[in-house]
């Protein structure tokens, strides 16, 4: 199933069809400035029996070289088959539209930028009669920008680094930069950012700061995926405070609980304290008065009642009323 992440890494391509140049720019890649960009058709499918379809395909008109075919393929991982595909895609192209077509392939992570970079011949011993050689853009080659003023100057490859870095240690910084350029430009071009970097993030860590910087940085966003996103903020919120609530509420009783636990056992020993008073007296004490001393629960008596049986010549004595 192709995820909002795959979909994300290509697809800008598409609403911003002159990324292409900052992206080269940003490779050292000596590509000439396009004059014209059109989308073109991504199902490449030769027969009914093999479905083949390139992420984006666009074609780009430049003034010094004439026109070239962009495939823009989204990798998340290594696919031994994928090579084959690209080849298929290059080949089937420039036979279709007679046009030089170029690969660019955008990854995540390191691992799989390396993997799509290398050269892939195709051919018998040692004469290639075809050499699959995309140009990757990932984490290692991708800059990061830091900067907010830096980010509103060219907002779509900014959104690119954001999502290629998504999962870099660095990515709370990146995010908090990209929220904070947002804050200064209009909502028309802030909300596709936006949405771009919620699916560019899809189910990566980076993608619950995002939510929250939206939340917090940029609360006047309105789209319909933010409202699903806010709806499940607050709800989260919601659910905190009440165990907080229920926390706190259990906090008291506990403490209550302490309380009459200690009030209780200091009772129980002021009790014990009157009757031990009246045993090494050598008093007698009835059952009934025995179960008065025990069953008293007022600290106030009891102590009067220890006073008196101090000096009491009988149990009457220490129950008599000043």
């Amino acid at each position: 199933m192709v995820s909002s992440s795959h979909e994300a890494m290509h697809r800008i391509f598409q609403d911003h069809p002159t990324l292409f140049s900052r992206v080269s720019e940003t490779l050292g890649l000596p590509f000439p400035s396009p004059t014209a960009v059109t989308a073109l058709p991504n199902d490449v499918t030769e027969t009914k029996a093999v479905d083949r379809r390139i992420d984006t395909l666009l074609r780009i008109d430049t003034e010094s070289h004439g026109p070239f075919l962009l495939a823009v393929e989204a990798q998340k991982k290594k696919d031994p088959e994928k090579s084959a595909s690209w080849g298929y895609y290059l080949a089937y192209l420039r036979s279709k539209y007679r046009l030089p077509p170029l690969l660019l392939v955008i990854c995540q992570d390191r691992a799989t930028a390396e993997w799509a970079a290398r050269p892939d011949p195709i051919g018998f011993c040692s004469w290639p009669s075809l050499t699959v050689r995309p140009l990757v853009v990932g984490p290692g080659n991708m800059p990061v920008i830091s900067d907010p003023a830096e980010a509103v100057d060219d907002l779509a490859l900014a959104t690119l680094s954001t999502i290629v870095h998504g999962a870099s240690p660095d990515i709370e910084g990146i995010l908090k930069t990209m929220s904070t350029a947002l804050r200064a430009v209009p909502d028309d071009v802030r909300n596709p950012v936006v949405e771009f970097i919620f699916q560019g993030l899809d189910k990566l860590p980076a993608a619950d700061i995002w939510r929250k910087l939206v939340v917090v940085d940029l609360s006047f966003y309105k789209s319909s995926f933010f409202q699903e996103v806010r709806a499940e903020a607050k709800a989260e919120a919601k659910a905190e405070a009440k165990a907080e609530a229920k926390a706190e509420v259990k906090a008291e009783v506990k403490a209550e609980v302490r309380a009459e636990v200690r009030a209780e056992a200091t009772t129980a020993r002021a009790a014990e304290d009157v009757l031990a008073v009246l045993d090494m007296r050598g008093l007698d004490v009835p059952e009934e008065a025995r179960a008065r001393i025990t069953g008293c629960d007022d600290p106030d008596v009891l102590r009067g009642w220890l006073r008196r049986a101090v000096v009491a010549t009988s149990v009457d004595d220490v129950f008599r009323t000043e």
